[in-house]
């Protein structure tokens, strides 16, 4: 495992990049200084960048978020979410899993997530008692943000009903300007605890990488993933065949630090091998 001070030198040894989103390019609010400069370079080299994110919305939604950022779509070739699998599985139906779900949908999340079941032949309801499944797309910003227990009540409500649970992210937490909040990840997690029934959608599954390398149309030994994550970033893409570079400042920050003794043991310790590290997504 290289420990690099900045991204140029991984840049020159892949010809196209899948890029993780939160922790990575922005923190939530605003994105990591060096973060656009970065992009800049590899548009220059030209190389493909695809932005494979875990958010629980539609990828046009994700898009114009990067743009209040200062994210221009010119910097990257291609975006895919979780919600976007998640949207794109409802319509179709293809999947059996998905092919039983009834048409009436119970939303744990917040209204600003409801474009993944727009456009869908489903009909939303107000009570986990009136539902055919739930929409887990993450804490409500009614009921609470960093306490899983806030939502134990409801949790129980949607297993009374029976009803399985769509993860349209998998991730367990995230910093947002410096404070963690729980995920959509979480909640899934205590449900099936209490013997609940989910289907997970995004990083660390590899199908989510399927779409991304048809967009970035590079073979996929010549592909470099970069994520903060372990747990989704990294052992998603060692799980769809992919090396990978773990960025230090984001999720693992608080936890790891810059010591590189107890980085390379977290990644053994996770049966995980990422190619190098950064401190931050710089040049």
């Amino acid at each position: 495992m290289q420990h690099l001070p900045g991204f140029g030198p991984l840049c020159q040894q892949y010809d196209g990049f899948i890029l993780d989103l939160w922790g990575v390019i922005h923190d939530g609010v605003n994105p990591y200084p060096g973060a656009v400069d970065c992009l800049r370079e590899i548009q220059a080299l030209g190389k493909p960048v695809v932005l494979l994110s875990n958010a629980p919305r539609r990828s046009f939604v994700a898009a114009k978020g990067l743009r209040k950022m200062g994210v221009g779509d010119h910097l990257y070739t291609g975006i895919m979410t979780s919600g976007e699998a998640a949207h794109l599985a409802l319509k179709s139906r293809e999947h059996e899993w998905f092919a039983r779900l009834g048409r009436r949908v119970f939303h744990l999340g917040p209204e600003r997530d409801r474009n993944v079941i727009e456009g869908v032949d489903v009909v939303p309801v107000a009570t986990p008692a009136d539902a055919d499944f739930v929409l887990n797309t993450g804490p409500d910003d009614l009921g609470g943000l960093t306490e899983l227990s806030d939502y134990e009540g409801l949790l129980q409500e949607c297993l009374a009903a029976g009803l399985p649970m769509i993860c349209a992210n998998p991730d367990l937490e995230v910093l947002r300007g410096g404070i963690r909040l729980i995920c959509a990840g979480a909640l899934t997690q205590r449900y099936e605890a209490i013997g609940g029934q989910a289907f997970w959608l995004g990083k660390p599954d590899p199908a989510i990488y399927q779409p991304v390398l048809q967009m970035l149309n590079v073979p996929g030994g010549r592909v470099l993933a970069v994520g903060d994550a372990l747990r989704t970033d990294i052992a998603g893409a060692t799980a769809a065949g992919l090396e990978s570079c773990w960025v230090l400042g984001g999720i693992h920050a608080a936890e790891l630090g810059d010591d590189q003794t107890r980085i390379e043991a977290a990644a053994r310790a996770a049966g995980l091998a990422p190619v190098a590290t950064l401190p931050s997504f710089v040049w």
